[in-house]
């Protein structure tokens, strides 16, 4: 495996691209939220009690920051990422460059988990605008959005290395994606459920993304959130050369 500063190259052609369209793609990042803000945080919320001594909208808040950055990345390295490898052949045309296959792909996870961090930040900022971090603490979600791009490229790159045309990225979204937004302790906590359902969620890496975000927004640091940093550092170790093989399988073995 060859991987060196070219990867950047690979990023700053994304990045070129992104910057012609980044109003539109902005703009959608910015509207959702705020509408699960509306209608779970002043809507439904009203009818809730508080949690952890917080009312609802206070309390689920955070989580939108760890879900938008979710979306973003999940998307960018599924569909976007398999738009560029099988119809644009951008793949084909870089590696035809001194870059190699692996730098492409770490390239695409880099740009994947700057999508991430961005989309996260413009939830902070809308948060925040709405009186709804009161920590300092929430500047440290920064590495933690970072760690969870990793997390989520990974994982949407492994299955683009699989899939056998764009319509099985369907059962992605509804078999990994949907599960880890609904059960990873976002919009309730996770204590009420089945205790498989609660183990389960541990191992998504949503759910630790939701409990570190949830913490430093709110201010609520302790030791514990050290272990939910080092799982997904284990996790984007151990996962990493997955979907390296894969790409690397699919076009060119």
């Amino acid at each position: 495996m060859r991987i060196s500063y070219r990867v950047w190259h690979v990023f700053m052609r994304n990045f070129t691209v992104f910057k012609k369209t980044w109003l539109a793609n902005v703009m959608f990042n910015f509207i959702e939220p705020l509408l699960y803000l509306g209608a779970m945080g002043f809507g439904l919320g009203v009818f809730v009690e508080d949690i952890d001594g917080l009312p609802y909208i206070n309390w689920m808040a955070p989580g939108l920051i760890a879900t938008s950055a979710m979306w973003a990345a999940a998307l960018e390295c599924t569909y976007d990422s398999y738009m560029r490898m099988n119809y644009q052949k951008t793949y084909h045309a870089i590696i035809a460059t001194p870059v190699n296959l692996e730098e492409v792909v770490v390239g695409e996870i880099l740009f994947g988990t700057f999508k991430s961090l961005l989309y996260g930040i413009i939830i902070i900022i809308v948060i925040s605008a709405l009186g709804l971090v009161p920590s300092p603490w929430v500047l440290l979600v920064l590495p933690v959005l970072a760690l969870e791009g990793l997390a989520v490229t990974e994982l949407s790159i492994t299955w683009t290395g699989l899939v056998p045309g764009v319509d099985a990225f369907g059962f992605f979204f509804t078999l990994v994606i949907t599960p880890m937004f609904l059960f990873s302790g976002v919009f309730f906590p996770l204590d009420g459920l089945p205790v498989l359902v609660q183990v389960i969620a541990w191992f998504m890496p949503l759910y630790h993304v939701v409990e570190l975000t949830r913490s430093l927004t709110l201010g609520t640091v302790g030791p514990s959130l050290l272990y939910d940093v080092l799982w997904l550092v284990v996790f984007i170790t151990a996962i990493f050369k997955l979907p390296l093989y894969l790409m690397r399988k699919r076009l060119i073995d």
